[in-house]
């Protein structure tokens, strides 16, 4: 009997284990690469050729469409890049569709990278395309497109594929959407390519209407030399819509890679405006403009830099973003040196050409404004202002003016779902500040519209310098505050409509008496000191209050009181907002003795576009003619008396005054309450 064979060690046992399982797995692995070697060898030995019915039922089968080719077919890996040459390709659309071709090409071949497939993203090296026809269409509803294939669910935006090279001849693309909507019909063709490093040159032209703005475009897509390295892709495009003219220019990584890519975007034209339109955007009108900026887009939104140009005879820079997303959003910040007047005039609904050309008058006529007014009548664009959303940071250093001193403008806008808001709008005016702020609210029909603005302490002399008042002797200063509340889709409805009060409150200071002293229209005094050389004496201002209250579009003084170390000043009447019409009436009474004086009103008339002051009033006249009468019966140094100042005018008490309150709260030196001032009425009496 022989003994028993001696039994092997764990450990080896294991390790003939695992050489056993790793031959397994080695044998496995050669079997799959042979298999795939195989498969790619018959691939490319065949072209895959025998694929063309498999393709076209599979195709068919996911697509939900048909899929047919006519002519030579291949689809195969040379020698890992997928080649796919197809003749006479055919690809139908939906039933719901315009036109039964989604796409249709004579030739098509196309070098693919793999992995993109897999990964989601699709990466062409090269593309031949030859007699191509495509036809995108979105439904009515905006549901449904010709270039998403699943049967149910919504269409998804159209995505370019990346595109390394192409050659592309005989192509038509035709673009339909109801909704926008937008009309597009372009055709692509090669061109014949100047520069020696240019391999392909692809050109591309054509036309439609974007909502109702007709369109048309050139652009050229230069495909670098295949043998240079390092060479890029470069684009140039023109387009022409909306009496604008836009160029596009910039390299590209690939002929359809537009993604963070940085462009040079110019455009000029008669009126910004009516290029913003086509997008749906409402800004004011503009007198011809061209600007330039660097464009980046980056999903849905578009990004411009660096902008520079000018529109009218002012200038402008900054930057401005578009989101295009499910409401349109408009974000800028911008930079003006100097504001011409006239390209201001937008901003109240005055079309620039017009004021520029014809004056205020003919451009408040041109928006409907009746004879003899200047508030304008252009209705607001509700419908545009509630299709989009802004916030806008505009600064402005100077605005170019003969009359008017204003500088360093800084203004703030928010339009969130058609309520706009200027607020706040500051902004210097004669060495004085003005802040305000202006919301106009179209979801309430009609717009409720709110004015709010405040001027600190300014300098008259400068302030009025423009219109005669100089500025060297003049210390007197002037606050104020405007708050109306109105209603109505224009500037003159809802001024007419509005009811608030108008306060300017003058403080302690003094003004040359020759531009003072006919106001005060004491014509004694006034004749002694240009007799006595002594007109260019300043005379001294206490306090004084020009205030109204407004009562549905109408303004009446409440009070008109200035108070001055010879005189009283009280002022009567008001005036409309909807007519325009004027009907004012300011008296001077002395606080000493006047041989020479008028002592009678001041007529103040006419409409905002022509007022007329009437210096001769009927009181005036018939003081003339007592005058003449006492002349006559007595002596003419009795007919003198009826010119007399007797010197009782009440002093102020100056508190009310500078607090700005009304009538029924002003008193006089003495504390009395004050019987000869306007008390909020319009009459003059």
């Amino acid at each position: 009997m022989e003994p028993p064979a001696a039994s092997q060690p764990p450990a080896t046992i294991s390790f003939a284990r695992r050489r056993r399982r790793w031959r397994i797995a080695r044998n496995v692995l050669l079997a799959i690469l042979t298999a795939i070697f195989a498969v790619w060898l018959l691939l490319f030995i065949t072209k895959g050729r025998f694929l063309r019915h498999p393709f076209e039922s599979i195709a068919s089968s996911l697509s939900d469409r048909t899929v047919k080719v006519g002519g030579n077919f291949q689809l195969y890996f040379a020698p890992l890049r997928i080649k796919f040459v197809a003749e006479e390709l055919a690809v139908s659309n939906p039933q719901w569709a315009k036109e039964n071709t989604l796409f249709a090409a004579r030739r098509i071949e196309a070098r693919i990278a793999p992995l993109s497939l897999l990964l989601g993203h699709r990466h062409v090296y090269a593309l031949d395309l030859d007699r191509g026809v495509i036809n995108l269409e979105w439904d009515a509803g905006h549901r449904r497109n010709t270039w998403t294939f699943a049967t149910s669910g919504e269409g998804k935006p159209f995505e370019m594929p990346r595109i390394d090279r192409a050659n592309i001849t005989g192509t038509q693309i035709h673009y339909i959407d109801p909704q926008m909507p937008l009309l597009a019909n372009l055709t692509i063709d090669p061109i014949a390519a100047t520069d020696t490093r240019i391999g392909k040159a692809v050109g591309l032209k054509g036309s439609g209407t974007f909502r109702t703005t007709p369109f048309r475009l050139t652009a050229e897509l230069l495909s670098p030399d295949a043998s240079l390295s390092g060479a890029e892709n470069r684009l140039q495009a023109r387009a022409w819509a909306a009496n604008s003219v836009i160029d596009v220019s910039g390299t590209l990584p690939a002929l359809t890679e537009f993604e963070d890519v940085p462009l040079k975007v110019a455009a000029k034209g008669r009126d910004l405006s009516d290029l913003m339109a086509v997008i749906d955007v409402v800004i004011p009108q503009t007198r011809r403009y061209a600007l330039e900026a660097q464009l980046v887009k980056d999903a849905q939104t578009y990004r411009f830099t660096g902008m520079t140009g000018t529109f009218g005879q002012s200038d402008l820079s900054g930057r401005f973003t578009v989101t295009n997303a499910q409401r349109l959003r408009l974000d800028a910040a911008l930079e003006t040196r100097r504001l011409d007047i006239v390209d201001a005039a937008p901003f109240i609904g005055y079309n620039p050409d017009v004021v520029a050309s014809q004056g205020a008058m003919a451009a408040a006529a041109q928006t409907g404004a009746g004879a003899r007014r200047i508030l304008p009548d252009a209705e607001l664009p509700v419908a545009m202002m509630q299709r989009f959303d802004a916030g806008l940071d505009w600064k402005i250093g100077v605005v170019r003016s003969k009359n008017v001193p204003v500088s360093n403008i800084a203004l703030k806008l928010s339009l969130d779902r058609g309520r706009l808001a200027l607020s706040p709008l500051t902004f210097s005016m004669a060495r004085g500040d003005v802040a305000s702020d202006f919301v106009i609210d179209t979801r309430q029909r009609p717009s409720a519209i709110r004015y709010d603005i405040r001027l600190a302490s300014t300098p008259m002399g400068r302030l009025l310098a423009g219109y005669g008042l100089a500025d060297s002797g003049t210390t007197g200063t002037i606050r104020g505050r405007i708050e109306l509340d109105g209603r109505g889709d224009t500037i003159h409805d809802s001024l007419a409509t509005s009811s608030g009060r108008i306060a300017f409150v003058m403080p302690q200071g003094t003004l040359w008496t020759q531009n003072a002293q006919l106001a005060e229209l004491d014509l004694g005094t006034f004749v002694s000191k240009m007799f006595q050389g002594k007109l260019k004496k300043p005379i001294e201002v206490n306090c004084g209050l020009l205030a109204f209250t407004v009562r549905g579009g109408t303004a009446a003084a409440d009070p008109i009181l200035i108070d001055t170390s010879k005189n009283v000043v009280i002022g009567r009447g008001g005036f409309s907002f909807a007519t325009e019409a004027v009907d004012m009436a300011f008296r001077a009474d002395g606080k000493k003795f006047s041989l020479f004086s008028g002592q009678s009103p001041v007529g103040l008339g006419g409409h905002f576009s022509e007022p007329k002051l009437q210096v001769i009033s009927p009181q005036l006249v018939g003081r003339a003619g007592a005058g003449l009468g006492l002349a006559v019966l007595t002596t003419p140094v009795a007919g003198l008396l009826a010119f007399v100042d007797p010197g009782d005018a009440k002093s102020t008490a100056c508190g009310p005054v500078l607090a700005g309150a009304n009538a029924s709260a002003q008193r006089t030196s003495n504390g009395k309450p004050r019987d000869d001032v306007s008390n909020g009425s319009t009459k003059k009496n």
